[in-house]
Formats: structure tokens, C-alpha cells, sequence
């Protein structure tokens, strides 16, 4: 039976099929939703032959017989980055890493495959650079690269090919969006070469038991571009963030089918590459020379390790009828949800005042264990009383104004005291019998005994 390739176009809307592209959708009449894909056909009409003799040889076992054995994993030589992943590199998975443009995407894997090559088969596949641009970075960044292999190729069936006959244990495509197969006859980075391109890959991961870096462009939305599908594909989707005026980055794991999601690795941009941050809770804090209105320093945890983080707030009496809410780093429904609280059960209101809330050092905290600090700081600001330099606060408000406690409190308490503060605020449910040595703690169950303190 003789098995050829047929290009269909399916509608991202309503999933329906045509042969050719057309500009609007036959069934839900939705305009440019038609995506290109390969569909694998053969010469016997009946599209369900062949499948019951492929069931009889088929073998299923119980998944209490399976042998669950450990995996060896593969250290990349960045503490931080095996930190995100887990505890290292699972062979025969797929990472993509996403970022914007310049954030170091590329910088960190050549750093990375450098490292890996002194022990593994490593392929650098550059869909975007041409080999002497990429030794160019090499050699700005001092790195020993006597065994990477670099390709230079955008053609999938190539790659494979290339990546099979040298038997790669570790493959990086940098770009996914630059890379196209024969099978379809859309331009490169389009959604069904994206899609198609990264299932081929995926599957040669798992059946080479190859590790595959996918580098993934974003959008303005700052997103990875291409299908949605794409990150479900793969094994680990990692996010690189930064802001373009700091030298600091921030690797984020988002999906991780070995390990912890939500995950923190920092860096530090420098002249001879990215170096790891072993103390990320320093870069976080903008420590004052003198005590100033509306500034807090909170401990939040991101992934398996707590981070000191400094929280800016400004009131200020608004000059329009409308009072501005702004905030960077945090969500905004949330600070609008405090300040009703605030209102509530702090009695204060500040209907007619601008607030500002600010998370130094461009971190984003998602959870809620610094709606407490945040309050805080609104409280200083609009009092313009002073907050202890050597304070820490944190804690979840609740609608009905308790201080909830919050996971892994005594961890918090103990990172706090090692960094030299003396005083702590903390719901009562996160306090140790034995306390924690070095520092007082205040406990508090209810907004207003918070407030009583600061």
C-alpha cells in the first residue's frame, strides 16, 4: 500500500476541512481562519482498513506492572537554568524557550550547549545567523566550543538527517519560526509550518531520545508566536523575561512535565555572557539610605525558594474626577479588590486619590501572600509615616478583612531573618511554636491589628 502526503486546509473556528485555501471559511463563513496542514492518505478508500490488524498486534499492559525507574538527568552547568527544568535535562524531551528579541534566548543556549558538549553530542542548528556570526558570539563570550557542531539550515528533512547520522544527544533550533518542511507549501514561520515542524520534532525527540531547546519567537502581546498547539506539543514551555534597561533576566517556567511549574531562575547580563544571580532576593531590593513614605519590603515565593521583594506605593490627590490605578507587577483587579478592603474594614478611603503601586525590579508577583505589604505601603504613603527599613510584612487579605495565612510561612520568616531584618508581620497561622531566632514576629489575624502596628 503505497502512503502519500495531501495538503488540506482546516478552519481554526469550526474545524472544518477544504482542499484549497480560500479566504473565507464554506461552512462557519469565518474570514482567514483556513491554516495549511499535511494529511497522511493512501490508494484504499476505506480509511478505516488496515487498523483491526494493527490492534491485534498491539500490546497492553497494566500500569501497575510498568517499572517506574528514575531518570538520569543531565546537568547544563546553569545551576539556574537546572533549577527551572527541574534538576536538569530529561533526555528525549522538548524545552521550547520563548523571549523577546535580545533578551538573551540565544546567549544562554550557545552558553549552555558549550558546557553540554564536554560530555554529550550537541547540534547547533541557526536558521538566523550564519556560522561566523555565531562564533563571533562564541568568542565574545570566551566560551569553549572545540565540540559544538553547527548547521546552518532551515529545511526540516535536512536537520533530521544531519541530526540522525551524527547521532545528537542535544539539538537546539534557533529559530522554530525559520524552519519549513517540503510537505507544505506555506512560507516559513506560518501556523501550519510551525505546527507540522514541531510535531516532526517532537516526535524524533521521543523516538532518538534526543533533547531538543525549541527557540520560539513572541508577540506583541508577548506571547509565543505561531499555534497554541505548539506549547502543548512540547515537554517544557520557558518563558525568558527582562526588562530591556536592566541587566538582570528572569527565566520563568511555565509548563514542566518533570518538575515544578512557576519555577525562578535569575541572571545577570554581563560582557561575557549571562551569569547566574546566587542571591536574587539582593536584586529585588533598592535598599534606602534613609526611611521613606510608601515602601515595603514583602516576602514572596516563587517556585521552591522565597524572594525579598521591595513594594513602591504613591497616593497622591487626584487633579481629575476620575482617580488613576496603576500598577507594575501586580494585578490590577487585585489592587482595586484592597483598596475596597481598605475602605471596608481599615477605614480609609481613598476615592479621591491616585494610587501607584510598583514592584521593584521588575518582577510580577501572581500570588497573594503580598496583599498585606501592599496595603502597607498605600497606608505609609497616604500617612506619610515612615515604615522600619529592618520590617518585613506578608499575608492574604480576605473580603471580610482576616489576615489568612499563607504557604510555606516559617520559610518566609527564616529567609527574612537571614537577610538582617528584625521584625516581622505576619499572619498568625505562619508563626512557629519556637518562633524564629533573630527576629519579632507581630501576628495579626485581622486588617485592623495589622494597621495598628504600621
Amino acid at each position: 500500500m503505497v502512503v502519500k502526503s495531501k495538503v488540506l486546509y482546516h478552519c481554526r473556528e469550526c474545524g472544518a476541512s477544504a482542499t484549497k485555501w480560500a479566504g473565507q471559511c464554506q461552512d462557519c463563513h469565518a474570514w482567514n481562519t483556513l491554516d495549511e496542514s499535511v494529511k497522511s492518505g493512501s490508494s484504499n478508500n476505506n480509511r478505516f482498513s488496515g487498523y483491526a490488524d494493527q490492534a491485534q498486534s498491539a500490546q497492553v499492559v497494566s500500569l501497575s506492572d510498568v517499572e517506574a525507574t528514575s531518570v538520569d538527568r543531565i546537568l547544563t552547568g546553569l545551576s539556574e537554568l537546572d533549577r527551572v527544568l527541574g534538576g536538569g535535562i530529561v533526555p528525549g524531551s522538548a524545552i521550547l524557550l520563548g523571549g523577546d528579541p535580545g533578551i538573551g534566548k540565544s546567549t544562554l543556549l550557545l552558553q549552555t550547549m558549550a558546557t553540554l558538549s564536554q560530555r554529550a553530542n550537541t547540534l547547533y542548528v541557526s536558521g538566523e545567523e550564519s556560522a561566523q556570526q555565531v562564533s563571533m558570539r562564541a568568542t565574545r563570550l570566551q566560551l569553549v566550543v572545540d565540540n559544538v557542531k553547527i548547521l546552518c539550515e532551515i529545511s526540516l528533512e535536512t536537520i533530521l538527517a544531519t541530526a540522525e547520522k551524527l547521532s545528537s544527544d542535544v539539538l537546539v533550533i534557533d529559530s522554530i519560526q525559520t524552519v519549513f518542511t517540503d510537505e507544505l507549501q506555506s512560507a516559513p514561520g506560518s501556523v501550519g509550518q510551525v505546527r507540522e515542524c514541531a510535531a516532526r520534532l517532537v516526535r524524533f525527540a521521543k523516538r532518538t531520545n534526543t533533547t531538543i531547546f525549541l527557540i520560539g519567537h513572541v508577540t506583541k502581546e508577548g506571547t509565543i508566536a505561531g499555534p497554541r498547539v505548539l506549547e502543548h506539543m512540547v515537554d517544557s514551555v520557558l518563558y525568558f523575561e527582562g526588562d530591556s534597561g536592566s541587566r538582570f533576566r528572569v527565566i520563568r517556567a511555565i509548563k514542566n512535565r518533570f518538575g515544578a511549574v512557576n519555577e525562578l531562575g535569575v541572571f545577570a547580563m554581563t560582557e561575557k555572557g549571562l551569569r547566574e544571580v546566587s542571591n536574587p532576593s539582593a536584586i529585588f531590593l533598592s535598599r534606602h539610605e534613609q526611611e521613606v513614605p510608601g515602601s515595603v519590603v514583602m516576602v514572596t515565593r516563587e517556585g521552591s525558594r522565597p524572594l525579598l521583594v521591595e513594594v513602591q506605593a504613591l497616593v497622591d490627590e487626584s487633579q481629575f474626577g476620575n482617580p488613576r490605578r496603576v500598577t507594575v507587577g501586580m494585578d490590577q483587579n487585585r489592587l482595586a479588590m484592597l483598596l475596597a478592603i481598605l475602605h471596608r474594614h481599615g477605614q480609609c478611603s481613598l476615592l479621591d486619590q491616585d494610587v501607584f503601586v510598583n514592584i521593584v525590579g521588575g518582577l510580577r508577583v501572581m500570588e497573594t501572600g503580598g496583599d498585606l505589604a501592599v496595603v502597607a505601603a498605600l497606608m505609609s504613603s497616604f500617612k506619610s509615616k515612615n515604615i522600619p527599613k529592618d520590617w518585613i510584612v506578608f499575608g492574604e487579605l480576605g473580603l471580610s478583612g482576616e489576615v489568612r495565612p499563607v504557604p510555606n510561612g516559617e520559610e518566609r520568616l527564616r529567609e527574612a531573618a537571614k537577610h538582617g531584618f528584625k521584625v516581622a508581620i505576619a499572619p498568625k497561622g505562619n508563626v512557629p511554636k519556637g518562633g524564629v531566632e533573630g527576629l519579632d514576629i507581630k501576628t495579626v489575624s485581622v486588617l485592623r491589628d495589622a494597621l495598628e502596628f504600621i
